[in-house]
């Protein structure tokens, strides 16, 4: 691999200006991608670049699919009108802004299996609630964002303990501590970012830590015009109707839930397998009772799944960027830029702060964490940090990339539960992202001299 020094920091800096000053996120992401392509292949970078989309594409098939009937399965239940029995009976017992947030924050930690499935259902069912009791739909997207992979990551059966516990299973020099299972939960006590990230949630719903920055415009916005989202929102809620709300059974949001959970853990976990159970449960439930008609089920179907082109769109351009970054060799050029000035107590520190980074501009939220691993934990062993610590400042950086990075699939997926513009929402989660990620740091300095 070429070294191209200084110069792989150029798309990730072009990436987050863009996305700042024009608030779009795709365009962001397609001129980085491009530009680095620019530094790497020169004048043959376009044709390199759609190579990339391309294999892009065939290797996220999964997710494009998961995504999409995920969509399908949402817009159904919207046109059973599904979820009414259920907004009925949360409203019963929130009866202010500040009990429907902590009920949507219970409900992040209890649906703790998937993070697509934790934000994509709590998002979407509290959406009426949070419009009744006139909360911006952007601190509904930062509950949910901040329940999906921080508190995943601190449960030892969902799909990123699986997906991290596989990971770690092939390093050899962690062998000694068990299987990857083994030190996935020893790293759960050391897990700071993502303890600091669901803890911090409920502070700001009861007012501990004060709207701060967008979320705070959010909010004046909404006690002055009474409206929840912005109007470059308003497009992702045109087809919210509230004279058509009706009364539905708690069994017509339930059941499919249920099956759709169930599902999942049947197939080892695949979220694509129980979503696809979900919609034909909730399909059969529908048409059955005649809730919806045929064609309105088709209709719902393919609206749903179209729903989530822009969503696709994101994620696709975000994991092309990961490779472009790589062919570039952005994250090789950082950590053995920083590697000479590691100790043995700064080190844990030292790398959370690191690949917090790389994955934040790389929306690379899984793979520059596995891609750094064998990296820092042998040079951690070698300067004679505690592994186990090394493992959980990763892991957590990792948690970080996909809580706070503007285009990581989190991100994205939050945004459109809470039917609002991907930066709306980056913009006013962020600051306290930072705040859990100073705590985060913090935790790491503390252990990391007291664990040498």
């Amino acid at each position: 691999m070429d070294n191209y020094g200084v110069i792989t920091l150029l798309p990730p800096l072009l990436i987050i200006v863009f996305a700042l000053v024009t608030k779009k996120t795709f365009e962001a992401l397609v001129l980085g991608g491009i530009v680095g392509c620019v530094i790497a292949y020169g004048t043959s970078f376009f044709t390199e670049y759609l190579n990339f989309v391309q294999v892009t594409m065939s290797e996220n098939t999964w997710i494009v699919l998961t995504v999409g009937i995920f969509g399908s399965f949402i817009a159904i239940m919207r046109k059973a009108k599904a979820t009414s029995g259920f907004t009925a009976l949360v409203l019963k017992y929130s009866n202010t802004e500040k009990k429907s947030m902590m009920i949507s924050w219970i409900m992040g930690i209890i649906i703790f299996v998937d993070e697509y499935l934790n934000v994509l259902t709590i998002g979407n069912v509290m959406r009426n609630v949070c419009d009744k009791q006139k909360t911006p739909r952007e601190m509904l997207a930062y509950v949910i964002d901040s329940t999906g992979v921080p508190v995943c990551m601190l449960i030892p059966i969902s799909t990123q303990a699986v997906y991290w516990a596989g990971m770690l299973a092939e390093e050899k020099e962690l062998a000694y501590l068990g299987d990857g299972m083994d030190i996935f939960i020893k790293t759960i006590p050391l897990s700071f970012y993502a303890m600091a990230a669901a803890v911090i949630v409920p502070l700001v719903i009861l007012g501990v830590i004060p709207k701060i920055g967008p979320m705070k415009k959010a909010y004046q916005r909404t006690l002055e015009t009474g409206v929840t989202y912005s109007e470059a929102s308003k497009r992702f809620n045109m087809d919210l109707d509230e004279a058509e709300i009706q009364n539905s059974s708690l069994w017509d949001f339930f059941l499919p839930m249920i099956a759709l959970i169930v599902g999942t853990f049947y197939f080892d976990m695949d979220l694509l397998y129980g979503v696809i159970i979900g919609t034909v449960v909730a399909s059969a439930m529908y048409l059955i009772r005649r809730r919806i008609t045929f064609k309105e089920f088709s209709e719902a179907f393919i609206t749903g799944f179209a729903d989530m082109f822009l969503m696709f769109a994101i994620i696709v351009s975000a994991l092309t960027l990961q490779k472009v970054l790589a062919a570039i060799g952005m994250s090789d050029f950082i950590v053995s830029s920083l590697a000479p000035y590691m100790s043995a107590a700064l080190l844990p520190a030292m790398a959370f702060l690191i690949v917090a980074v790389l994955s934040f501009v790389t929306g690379s939220c899984w793979g520059v964490p596995a891609v750094t691993l064998p990296i820092i934990v042998p040079l951690g062993m070698a300067v004679g940090s505690d592994p186990i610590l090394t493992v959980a400042a990763i892991l957590s950086s990792a948690t970080f990339g996909a809580h706070a990075c503007f285009y990581s699939d989190a991100t994205v997926l939050s945004s459109s539960a809470a039917g609002i513009e991907n930066m709306e929402h980056a913009l006013t989660q962020i600051p306290y992202a930072l705040i859990a990620g100073g705590l985060a740091i913090i935790g790491y300095l503390i252990a990391g001299f007291i664990m040498v």
